[in-house]
């Protein structure tokens, strides 16, 4: 007998694949039309998602939190490589470089609902189940990546937006942002639930306004 908990785990690593594919060529591509080519010369410009997988973050992190049940998948793909120097407006052109992962995501998730119309219109139950699930991850990705934190998206928005004084300052925060991101994420909430707290920032960030944004998709297709 087919076991559907593995059939669920291995079409939740396709979509994600693709969302996490979308989004780094989407960084590479934009960069390329705005005078760096450093990404397109390396082939990250792609749809291949072999050339955006880093060993740690995109396959063995998730698995081993897969394998410990924890209940949540935290990963990352190679990050895209960009000459900021090489940009026509360095600081201008870093918010769109920026912008434009979490963007994919965003059009991906806008497709998925075009489609889940349809889907649901003509009763394509299995096909709506994906595209849920697709729209859950590009939203979940959009959002998180937007978090105003270095090295996330978000953080690079906001050094490009800051004054270069304060924009300085606040990148020195990059060499430890993943540790406070996975602080945000596991620690913080695992810490105050001992203490009858129950403190849980990354619900409050991403998962809240996740749920807010595709409960009004799904409203207008008529799923609820």
């Amino acid at each position: 007998m087919v076991d559907l908990s593995v059939l669920n785990y291995v079409l939740i690593a396709i979509l994600i694949l693709v969302a996490i594919t979308f989004h780094e060529a989407a960084h590479g591509w934009v960069a390329w039309k705005l005078g760096d080519n450093t990404a397109y010369s390396l082939g990250r410009v792609s749809f291949n998602p072999i050339r955006h997988i880093d060993f740690i973050g995109t396959i063995l992190v998730p698995a081993l939190l897969v394998l410990s049940g924890v209940g949540f998948i935290f990963g990352w793909a190679k990050p895209v490589p960009v000459n900021f120097g090489r940009l026509g407006s360095p600081r201008r052109d870093m918010i769109m470089v920026a912008g434009a992962g979490p963007a994919a995501n965003l059009i991906l998730a806008a497709l998925s609902t075009i489609v889940l119309v349809l889907a649901q219109l003509f009763e394509l139950n299995t096909l709506s189940i994906v595209l849920i699930i697709s729209i859950e991850i590009n939203m979940l990705l959009a959002i998180f990546n937007m978090l105003p934190l270095p090295p996330l998206d978000g953080g690079r928005v906001v050094t490009g937006l800051l004054p270069l004084r304060f924009a300085r300052r606040f990148s020195k925060l990059e060499p430890f942002g993943l540790f406070i991101i996975v602080g945000l994420i596991f620690i913080v909430p695992r810490v105050t639930e001992e203490m009858g707290l129950g403190i849980d920032p990354f619900d409050w960030l991403v998962v809240s306004p996740r749920k807010f944004v595709t409960g009004i998709i799904y409203n207008f297709v008529g799923i609820i």
